[in-house]
């Protein structure tokens, strides 16, 4: 796992080498403030990542670490427990990586020796649905999919029904890359989630919202206004690996106050990792800091 993690946050460790080439016992907080800086944490967050360490300056990383976990209150959340099927939907801008994430996700699921069923409903790009497809196939995973431009409320109706039929344990439900100021996108959302209400009773049980990690703090906003159209329950950040905003999540963690549930370290199906907060940031400080284990 922390193989894992060190992956994704490659790019970010690289800048922090830039920064602080030589590891050190104790680091000083100008150094500090601009490693955070590089890493894409937000400044107004930097200074009060610096305020509530200790006077000196230079600071321990028992000191830096015991500060930077705080950000992190809503890690680990775990999944209800419902009458099958656990219901995903999933949402997020074009381009974010949805459809990659729901097929990592599925294979995760799999792999864990849960049935799973994919429902294709961004019916808004006939490329969606033969992604979707494509996915579904290489995975051996049941799709309840449509042409393009069918109702997309239907699709996670029947891919529901489906799913209750078949005695699945995940129905992972794909949605339209929308933005946030086009209305009627917006307006389609709210039904998806009700129709999904409908199909059964307290779906979707949880709602994901994919982030792309290159976006760095600038997706705050996209989740902000995804929050206030149906309600935000989890974050998945993709690309991780391929940025050096690595330190945006203290922010988007601050921010949203969602946890963060997964993260995406490449292009493969095994490539989405549970996000482990503890990991994560001991991945950062280990570059910083002089450790006795190395």
């Amino acid at each position: 796992m922390i193989g894992l993690i060190k992956k994704g946050l490659g790019k970010t460790l690289d800048v922090i080498k830039e920064v602080i080439p030589q590891k050190v016992q104790k680091v000083e907080k100008d150094t500090l403030e601009e490693i955070l800086i590089e890493s894409d944490v937000p400044y107004e967050l930097v200074e009060e990542i610096i305020y509530y360490l200790p006077p000196q300056d230079r600071v321990e990383e028992k000191d830096v670490k015991r500060v930077l976990k705080s950000y992190f209150i809503y890690d680990k959340p775990k999944e209800s427990v419902c009458e099958k099927p656990f219901v995903n939907l999933v949402i997020g801008v074009n381009g974010a990586g949805k459809t990659t994430t729901i097929a990592k996700l599925a294979n995760n699921y799999k792999k864990s020796g849960a049935k799973v069923l994919l429902g294709a409903s961004d019916t808004f790009r006939a490329a969606a649905i033969e992604q979707l497809t494509r996915w579904a196939n290489k995975l051996d995973i049941p799709i309840v999919s449509t042409k393009q431009g069918h109702d997309p409320s239907a699709v996670a109706f029947d891919a529901i029904s489906s799913g209750k039929a078949k005695g699945v344990d995940h129905v992972i439900i794909d949605t339209a890359g929308r933005l946030h100021n086009q209305t009627n996108l917006s307006n389609e959302l709210k039904k998806i989630v009700r129709i999904c209400d409908k199909a059964k009773s307290g779906a979707p049980n949880r709602k994901i919202l994919v982030l792309d990690g290159t976006q760095g703090t600038s997706a705050i906003n996209q989740a902000k206004a995804f929050n206030e159209i149906v309600g935000v329950d989890a974050i998945v950040i993709t690309k991780l690996d391929g940025t050096a905003k690595g330190g945006s999540l203290f922010a988007i963690a601050k921010e949203l106050k969602l946890p963060i549930i997964y993260v995406g370290v490449g292009e493969g199906e095994d490539d989405l990792i549970p996000f482990d907060a503890d990991e994560y940031i001991d991945t950062i400080l280990s570059s910083i800091f002089i450790r006795d284990d190395g």
